[in-house]
């Protein structure tokens, strides 16, 4: 499988069907170290993107089209410091995304563009307690993956997994960077929403794959 236009319209779609499905988890997460508003405006940016992407008057050309509608809808409509971060991500994953389709090395490219857009942003390593615990180990499976000749599903797959386990891994993290990182050694024992919404992100490319009309 490539991962063409109409995947990635796919994707938008599920990740607001996933991050709708979701706000109340993220909110709680996000209640216990944070705003407790990441649920609320991921789940508005997302809203925001399907209607965007439903009202353009032509269909989009490239992936990168897709991606650059994604990115300047959230840093438009989502507050807080997801905005910025995940619409710096999108944005510098669809400047290596200018193609009909991406086969698996093309997504390893986007998926390094993101976490290149919020490292730059966000100033976040490994090991912080941020969505870097994510999206940097979906990263180095996705390359895994692709030199084991993974098409871009299998890539796609790999990565989302590997998320979600980093996701899983920042619950005994304590949090150095963000508001959490107010609360000091009571940030341990709590899941990171933000690492929480890209596994979600990552977990609804896949779904996107495997509804291919």
């Amino acid at each position: 499988m490539a991962a063409d236009v109409a995947w990635a319209q796919r994707w938008v779609r599920e990740t607001a069907r996933s991050i709708a499905a979701n706000k109340e988890e993220l909110t709680e997460l996000d209640r216990q170290i944070g705003d407790g508003d990441h649920g609320e405006n991921m789940n508005r940016g997302f809203t925001a993107v399907v209607a965007k992407l439903d009202a353009l008057p032509e269909p989009p050309a490239h992936v990168s089209d897709v991606l650059k509608l994604v990115a300047t809808t959230l840093m438009s409509t989502v507050g807080g410091a997801a905005g910025p971060l995940y619409g710096t991500a999108f944005l510098r994953a669809a400047k290596v995304a200018d193609l009909p389709e991406l086969d698996g090395r093309g997504v390893v490219a986007v998926l390094e563009g993101a976490l290149e857009g919020v490292q730059a942003r966000g100033k976040a390593t490994v090991g912080e307690k941020t969505m870097v615990d994510a999206l940097s180990p979906a990263v180095q499976a996705a390359v895994q993956a692709a030199d084991g000749g993974g098409d871009a599903r299998a890539v796609f797959a790999a990565a989302a997994e590997a998320a979600q386990k980093g996701a899983e891994g920042t619950i005994p993290l304590l949090a150095t960077k963000g508001r959490a990182s107010y609360l000091g050694e009571r940030s341990i024992g709590h899941q990171d929403p933000g690492a929480t919404s890209t596994a979600l992100i990552l977990a609804a490319g896949v779904v996107a794959s495997e509804t291919a009309p």
